[in-house]
């Protein structure tokens, strides 16, 4: 069984757990109440928007690839350092067994930060988008290797009943393929192999061809150092997704605006 597999499959059997803590209904109207007073921000219009590369950058502890990754006693200290150097947007893993997340982790960023913040775990069920959505997320993650066509459609379809955007995650081709024939309006090519776990570094500028030019292009994985970024966008990417670079870095603050500026010389 591939990580991916194993981690949808506990999400499902976690998910049995939290519906019984806490049932749908009560949870709807707990989104409902937080779409009167803080409705989400329209993430791929701001995303689209900026004049600089966006920047989403990742709270993130640990990974199925490298263990452990860092200390991060407070999500929303790191997602305040992450604002303060210009981030666009905050990525918050919320998948607990392998990442060490939570959903505590997002309501504290969402409470924390002006920017949107994206609800980063293995989506199956539309239970949890509500969630993100009653714990302040602005946007959740849709991985398309996790999800059948029926399955991505429903879901984009509940992320916008509930005014949330869809960061739809794709690894090769016919995925980006089916991505785009879903809709999606952000994608993600993730240069991650799900089965090694290697990094690819040639993965975005081959998949982002596939991409349509109408939706905005995020890559993901592998991307360390200002240089790394400035090559992902003369590739063609208007974000990039940074996790282990910036909980490893004395500076998280420094290294964003460095990689702003980077990218900014790269266009």
């Amino acid at each position: 069984m591939s990580v991916l597999a194993e981690i949808v499959a506990a999400t499902r059997d976690d998910l049995l757990r939290r519906r019984e803590q806490q049932p749908e209904r009560a949870l709807c109207d707990a989104a409902t109440r937080r779409l009167d007073f803080d409705p989400p921000m329209d993430v791929a219009a701001l995303l689209r928007g900026t004049a600089d590369v966006a920047v989403i950058a990742e709270v993130k502890r640990r990974s199925p690839s490298a263990g452990a990754l860092a200390d991060i006693p407070s999500a929303a200290a790191a997602a305040r350092a992450y604002e303060a150097g210009g981030a666009s947007m905050v990525s918050v893993l919320t998948e607990p067994r392998w990442f060490a997340g939570s959903l505590a982790d997002l309501e504290d960023v969402a409470a924390s930060v002006a920017i949107p913040v994206l609800r980063k775990d293995f989506i199956v069920d539309r239970y949890q988008i509500v969630e993100a959505c009653a714990a302040g997320a602005d946007a959740v993650l849709l991985i398309v290797a996790a999800l059948s066509d029926t399955e991505l459609r429903s879901l984009l379809d509940e992320a916008a009943r509930w005014q949330l955007s869809a960061l739809v995650e794709v690894h090769d081709e016919a995925e980006a393929e089916r991505a785009a024939a879903a809709g999606a309006q952000v994608i993600g090519v993730n240069a991650r192999n799900l089965v090694s776990l290697d990094v690819d570094t040639d993965t975005f500028a081959r998949v982002a061809a596939h991409v349509p030019t109408t939706a905005v292009r995020v890559a993901e994985s592998g991307l360390r150092t200002p240089a790394d970024v400035a090559a992902a966008v003369r590739a063609g990417a208007h974000a990039v997704l940074i996790g282990q670079a910036l909980v490893q870095s004395p500076d998280p603050t420094l290294l964003i605006a460095q990689m702003k500026e980077a990218a900014r010389d790269a266009r």
